[in-house]
């Protein structure tokens, strides 16, 4: 199939701080504008505070442009994310936002973390618009597939619109339903086990996910599990505020993992975090 072309004049609208370092840097630009206009304040604490500013503001566009760009299929899939209305539930199952895509230096990581992992078959619990889905399977070599889980058909339909259009989307087989239901299902039929997985999705289901995928035979031997959001805005060790429901839920998972004799994980400060997860060496 043909590559997408992507619109030249586009460009990603600017992204709502829902990271710990965008909502930082919000939090230091909406000081420095009020410590601006009062006079009694020491300038070089407000230099101090301009000097944090640019630091948390730089680091996002900074790591993008390090970071090897994504290919047109992706830039196109990622257009078309942002120029549609997400603000009503397309079948009232979940609500929808811009900011589920996992987006250009994260889809990178997970390029690269499935092509260290020499994967196959890779598991995706959460798909959203099939960003991070299409990533992976750009990884993959021409046999490899991507199970990609989506709960909401609406949002299926769109990613495989998507998939179609591009040339890795043969990859990838769409399972519309609760993924618990579909993991449950591709157990009974021995499915063959997956090299990677990807988890995205309801943050209250972490722990359920990869609790039935250790105690299953769908990890390969050397799997990796790869787990999204598990900084949740800084709500897990920002102490000072009340955590949401979902930042709740990633606090239960991570400190259930960290006490876990089973694996082994590491926890990378990338936008929202993500956690990497592996069966502890017997």
């Amino acid at each position: 199939m043909s590559s997408a072309v992507v619109q030249q004049d586009w460009a990603p609208p600017d992204p709502r701080p829902v990271t710990p370092s965008t909502i930082l840097a919000r939090e230091l630009g909406e000081i420095c504008t009020q410590l601006d206009s009062n006079p009694d304040v020491d300038p070089e604490v407000v230099a101090r505070l301009r000097r944090a500013l640019v630091l948390a503001q730089g680091l996002d566009p900074y790591l993008g442009q390090c970071t090897s760009p994504e290919s047109p299929a992706l830039a196109e899939l990622a257009r078309r994310t942002h120029e549609t209305d997400w603000e009503a539930p397309s079948s009232g199952l979940v609500r929808l936002e811009q900011e589920m895509l996992s987006g250009h230096v994260e889809g990178q990581l997970l390029k690269f973390l499935v092509h260290l992992a020499n994967a196959h078959r890779v598991l995706e619990i959460g798909m959203f618009t099939g960003y991070s889905a299409l990533a992976m399977a750009e990884a993959l070599p021409e046999d490899g597939v991507v199970v990609a889980c989506e709960v909401d058909p609406g949002v299926a339909r769109f990613a495989q619109e998507c998939f179609e259009a591009s040339p890795a989307g043969h990859k990838i087989a769409i399972e519309v339903g609760p993924a618990l239901e579909t993991l449950q299902r591709l157990s009974d039929e021995s499915a063959e086990p997956f090299d990677f997985v990807f988890i995205d999705a309801d943050k209250s289901g972490y722990l359920d996910y990869v609790e039935f995928l250790l105690g299953s035979a769908l990890l390969s031997p050397r799997a990796v599990i790869a787990v999204d959001n598990t900084l949740m805005q800084g709500d897990p060790y920002a102490e000072h505020r009340p955590a949401s429901p979902n930042g709740a839920a990633i606090a239960e998972f991570n400190a259930a993992l960290t006490y876990d004799a089973r694996v082994e994980q590491v926890l990378i400060p990338l936008r929202d975090g993500i956690t990497l997860i592996r069966r502890a060496p017997r």
